[in-house]
């Protein structure tokens, strides 16, 4: 197959004058370069697309390719994860990952979080804030705060646990000026966090594996934040746990993978997870389009752990997405 390439390559956007948080997300080269060469090893041609922009440059110029893989994150909206596979079922061409209404529902953890409750699965009580003097969340400290609809812990330090009602509103409003959009207060769940590995579509979802975050002295304490994971090599220790020798990493694949199938997700992604203060393991959020450096991305990190090679997990990323191919008639 010829398989595009679109993404956000972090470089081109600091060099067009955007700080270093605001392209958190965005990807290196050597992530395309990793893509690209799995893709070339399984017998495919590639071609380099990039960000939006030059999508609809290529497709408005009659440009076509049997499949796209797509790693874009966007820049502007609460859909900016979804315009890129928009556009590309606008032109009925199969991508990678999931579709626009995921990619849009997901990247709004409170929204996720509301579609999650509904279905049964269990995940902490929490309250949307748009305005600080409205930090009235009807349930106990101690809370979390975090940015509603952001991703890779931007937002997240040491000030994001608030042990007094009376310290909300600051914390919020803080989050709210930064990030320009409301702030998500969450139950703080003080027990062990888990990454889920997922990969496949609907029924024949499965999970990969799933990776123990054990944060380090040198960590800022008690949450997984934008630093501990800018600083994982330092800060952070992964360990694979296996669903056989303890309840309650079965019980957060279990939930993991019934999370992945309510919301529709495809491919591969992951979801975090976080247990109460009586073990039980409760939703955090979802990543449908989870990072995929061959080395210092989550999901590759839980396939080193399982002994599935980068390549195979790009391939399968393929092999999910090519059921999606138009039919040639």
């Amino acid at each position: 197959m010829l398989i595009g390439l679109t993404y956000d390559l972090r470089s081109e956007y600091l060099a067009a004058g955007y700080g270093e948080e605001e392209t958190a997300e965005f990807d290196q080269e050597d992530t395309v370069a990793a893509i690209e060469a799995a893709l070339a090893e399984a017998g495919h041609r590639t071609e380099r697309i990039g960000r939006l922009h030059r999508l609809v440059a290529q497709l408005a110029g009659g440009a076509r390719w049997d499949l796209v893989f797509n790693i874009a994150e966007g820049l502007h909206g609460i859909g900016r994860e979804a315009q890129v596979p928009a556009l590309l079922d606008a032109y009925e061409i199969a991508y990678t990952f999931s579709d626009p209404l995921v990619m849009s529902l997901t990247l709004d953890k409170a929204m996720t979080k509301r579609v999650i409750r509904d279905a049964g699965i269990p995940t902490s009580d929490f309250a949307v804030v748009h305005t600080a003097s409205a930090a009235r969340p009807a349930f106990a400290p101690p809370y979390f705060v975090k940015p509603v609809a952001e991703g890779t812990g931007k937002g997240i330090n040491a000030r994001s646990i608030v042990e007094r009602p009376e310290d909300l509103a600051e914390a919020c409003a803080e989050l709210i000026a930064r990030f320009r959009q409301p702030a998500l207060v969450e139950r703080f769940l003080p027990g062990r966090e888990f990454t889920v590995g997922i990969v496949g579509t609907g029924e024949r979802a499965e999970v990969l594996g799933t990776i123990e975050v054990h944060l380090l002295e040198t960590a800022e304490a008690r949450i997984y934040s934008y630093g501990n994971k800018k600083e994982y090599e330092t800060r952070v220790a992964y360990q694979l746990v296996k669903p056989g020798d303890d309840p309650a990493v079965a019980e957060a694949e279990a939930i993991s993978l019934a999370a992945w199938q309510t919301l529709g997700c495809r491919d591969a992604g992951r979801i975090d997870m976080r247990c109460d203060e009586a073990g039980r393991a409760q939703f955090l959020e979802v990543n449908p389009l989870a990072g995929l450096h061959p080395v210092h991305s989550d999901l590759p990190i839980i396939c080193r752990h399982v002994g599935v090679a980068y390549n195979d997990l790009i391939a399968r990323i393929v092999a999910s997405a090519s059921e999606r191919r138009p039919r040639q008639d």
